[in-house]
């Protein structure tokens, strides 16, 4: 198993903090793999710039190639560092949510390992807010790609053992802060070209849109075999060991009698009672998205077979929510 240290973002000059972010940077250098905990997801990083390290983290997920990562970085500065062409509209979202949960697609620039890329001459850069993603960063001094620590497809870590129980010891060191804020893989933005979202996530689109008007909105599918400039484009995605529905909570305990025999599972914002291993999920977007992961993962260690899911409002604010559970029922 891998070694695991915990880290208080409240106490990062203590003396074990600052231990532990030296034995990450150490293991950094020498191609290691380390995880670390963002305000989205637990990351599985490597130093970015190193293309035999970066290789071990698709090795590590069971990822496809062609799947790009996310380098990550302190700031804008470092972030154009990586890119050939950093368009204005970059430095705005920039300025407007960095640190933050948003990831900005711009073109790479050709000493970026093409594998970071997926192979694609783009590339996702983003500044994280956890106080220990940034520690790590400005103490590394390099750009760090991570896509979440987990197995492709499988459910993403917002804690750290769900890291260890996906990968093991694929991972040298996992950093343990607690539970991520958000929840949810963060928001990515396309600023080549005419500006689009590739993922929805934290930031919503009215939100962007403050900053840049023009924005699109996700417009479908790749095809299975193509590079892509985002991670998180696939049709399967996020998903459970278990099967999940998305039922009208009027029809919860119908759906879940037609199920006996089966061990079910449920994550429902009403108060309905169920023959199911139910777990009550908050009312507000936030703190559903908050919840989500951790709530799939204590299914799947349950060992529930159907996970039924009350369908959760067709509004805004829920659009990444509403991404992830689409994803994660497909296939």
């Amino acid at each position: 198993m891998p070694r695991i240290v915990r880290v208080d973002p409240a106490t990062l000059d203590h003396p074990s903090s600052q231990a532990a972010l030296a034995q990450a940077c150490e293991l950094l250098r020498r191609g290691g793999l380390v995880a670390f905990p963002t305000e989205t997801v637990y990351g599985l990083g490597a130093r970015a710039l190193d293309a035999a390290a970066v290789l071990r983290i698709f090795s590590a997920k069971g990822r496809p190639l062609h799947h790009p990562l996310i380098a990550h970085v302190a700031d804008e500065e470092r972030a154009r560092e990586l890119a050939s062409e950093w368009p204005e509209r970059a430095s705005r979202l920039a300025k407007a949510f960095w640190p933050g949960p948003l990831s900005l697609v711009v073109k790479r620039a050709s000493h970026v390992p093409a594998v970071v890329a997926g192979g694609a001459d783009s590339l996702a850069v983003r500044a994280p807010a956890h106080p220990v993603a940034r520690a790590l960063l400005e103490r590394f001094g390099e750009p760090i790609a991570a896509p979440s620590a987990n197995r492709y497809q499988e459910l993403s870590p917002t804690e750290a053992s769900h890291v260890v129980k996906s990968l093991g010891d694929a991972v040298d060191l996992v950093l343990d802060a607690g539970p991520c804020s958000e929840g949810i893989e963060s928001t990515v933005v396309d600023v080549r070209g005419d500006p689009r979202v590739l993922r929805p996530g934290p930031l919503g689109l009215a939100e962007l849109r403050r900053v840049v008007a023009e924005l699109a909105e996700p417009s479908g599918e790749m095809e299975a075999h193509l590079p892509r400039p985002s991670p998180g484009m696939d049709t399967r995605h996020y998903a459970p060991k278990a099967r999940l529905e998305e039922v009208e909570g009027a029809e919860l305990a119908v759906r879940a009698r037609s199920y006996r025999g089966l061990r079910l599972g449920a994550l429902v914002r009403g108060a309905w009672e169920l023959e199911a291993l139910v777990c009550r999920m908050p009312l507000d977007a936030h703190g559903y998205g908050q919840a989500l992961f951790a709530s799939l993962h204590a299914l799947d260690d349950a060992g529930v077979e159907v996970v039924l899911v009350e369908a959760i409002p067709a509004e805004a604010a829920w659009w990444a929510i509403a991404d992830r559970l689409t994803r994660a029922r497909a296939g």
